[in-house]
Order: structure tokens, then sequence, then C-alpha cells
């Protein structure tokens, strides 16, 4: 048997008011607008780290391949790559090449792909055989944490 008071909460409780749905719709926007440029200049750090961390990779595999044989190497596959001449990071953002090398240098170049924000700021990166790395066309995209 329903009591007298249940049946007052009943009709109470009719749901929620036109204001209430608009407020917490305008809050999601404010929360949205304010976090979605933090994520897309996560993603495009973590992506530049991919390209960071393979020209590093290679570096350390063409001193590995010098001592053993005296010169260095245009070939990717011999430096644990899986193709040759040009390699895609996991993301497929950049595009990883060794334009040269020769007894004494190499150089190895990390591009972007897409044609979007991100190619503006850290399009390239290069290292070469002496350890000195760039970037185009900011020249701090190597040591860029925002």
């Amino acid at each position: 048997m329903i009591s007298p008071r249940m049946l007052y909460f009943r009709r109470r409780m009719s749901g929620v008011t036109l204001i209430e749905l608009m407020i917490v719709v305008v809050i999601v926007a404010i929360l949205a607008a304010v976090s979605y440029p933090n994520y897309r200049e996560f993603t495009a750090r973590a992506k530049r780290n991919e390209a960071k961390a393979a020209l590093l990779q290679i570096a350390t595999n063409q001193e590995r391949f010098y001592l053993q044989n005296n010169t260095f190497t245009t070939d990717l596959t011999t430096l644990g790559f899986s193709t040759t001449p040009t390699f895609t990071t996991a993301t497929g953002s950049y595009t990883v090449t060794v334009p040269s090398a020769d007894a004494s240098d190499f150089s190895a170049t990390a591009t972007y792909v897409p044609s979007d924000a991100e190619a503006k700021k850290c399009k390239e990166f290069s290292i070469d055989g002496r350890g000195v790395k760039a970037s185009k066309p900011d020249t701090n995209c190597w040591t860029r944490t925002r």
C-alpha cells in the first residue's frame, strides 16, 4: 500500500528543467574547449618523441654497425628496421630516412607527413654521425616540452 507521503513525492519529482539541462551543456562545452587544445598538444609531443626515438635508435645502430664494418650505411634493414630506404613511425606521422652515409659520417632525417599545424612547428628532425641534432622550421623541437 502506498502512503500519501510517497504519493506526494512521486508527483513532485517530474524530471530536470530545460534551464538545468542547458547549464550542464554549457559546463561540458567549457570543459571541452579547455581540454581539446591540451589533448592536441599532447598527441603532437608524442609523435615528436616517436620520431626522435627512431632517430636516436638509428644513431645507436649506426655506431654499432661502424664498429663492426668501419663504415656507416644507408640500409635501414641492416640497422634493425623492417624496410629500406624509408621507415614510417608507428603512428604514420613521420618517415625516417638515412639519405647519406660513408666511412666518416652519416645523416638521418625524420620528416612529418601530414600537412597540419604541426608541420609548421616541427616538420623535420635530423641527426648526424657527430651527434648534432637539428630541426626545421623551429630549431627547438629536440628540446621542446610544450
